[in-house]
């Protein structure tokens, strides 16, 4: 496999409507070395820079076309991209902003992840998609509602919105203090939870579905896999040295 070629990427792909393709990455199919074996996304994790660059060079070359990722901070802006703003240096971030919208065919969206939730948003009919990083903060903070406000305004309709959960930390596997559960309970109290173990705990893709069913979505695919438990996953909880893998989604 040349470095370029897509063929190795493990994708877990997720259908969210005709013309539309979308999916998660996780370990598999990329270059780096331990400990960010090996298809390692990020580019701000202390990875070595070129190897980053040929994974980023393999998911595109899956995927078609390039992919666009930004700076991520927890927060809740919405940044609108086309193929303008697709970056010369793939590493080189589109801006700053915790989830990306587009109508283009000519390139896909991508956040990155290593416990926090991924999703993927599409109105087939409307032509526009959105992927969206929400972590604790960003869950609190309205990502979700930020992203689908986005897609709306581009002509899509919640009702005919299909969205995709990506795989993250588990309910049953993020502790937290429990003023902290306390806390982001106020604000959606679905993503209350309690360890396997018995001590709180924060469900932070329990809190995306059900904001996005107080939103109106009613097509919801949910992975299952528990990143902090799942070895073919980046966690950041169960190792602070790891790469990322990746939400992504675009139009074809």
């Amino acid at each position: 496999m040349s470095a370029h070629d897509g063929a190795g990427i493990h994708l877990d792909e997720v259908d969210l409507g005709p013309g539309v393709v979308a999916g998660f990455t996780d370990r598999r199919g990329g270059v780096s070395r331990p400990p960010f074996d090996s298809l390692d996304l990020g580019a701000h994790v202390g990875d070595d820079p070129a190897d980053v660059a040929v994974n980023r060079a393999r998911l595109a070359a899956r995927l078609g076309v390039p992919v666009v990722f930004v700076d991520q901070v927890h927060g809740a802006d919405v940044l609108a991209v086309g193929p303008d703003d697709v970056p010369a240096d793939p590493l080189a971030p589109a801006g700053t902003a915790d989830a990306l919208v587009t109508t283009s065919a000519g390139l896909a969206l991508g956040v990155l992840v290593a416990d926090c939730v991924p999703v993927l948003l599409a109105d087939p009919d409307a032509r526009v998609v959105a992927a969206v990083h929400a972590g604790r903060r960003g869950l609190v903070g309205g990502v979700v509602r930020a992203a689908l406000d986005a897609l709306v305004a581009r002509g899509a309709d919640v009702r005919r919105v299909r969205a995709a959960i990506g795989p993250a930390v588990a309910g049953a596997s993020y502790e937290v203090p429990s003023a902290m559960r306390d806390e982001v309970a106020a604000v959606e109290p679905a993503a209350a939870a309690t360890t396997a173990w018995g001590t709180p705990a924060l469900d932070l893709p329990a809190g995306v579905a059900a904001q996005l069913a107080a939103a109106g979505v009613t097509y919801v695919a949910r992975a299952r896999r528990d990143t902090w438990q799942d070895e073919t996953l980046y966690s950041y909880r169960r190792s602070p040295r790891t790469g990322r893998f990746a939400g992504v989604v675009r139009l074809v």
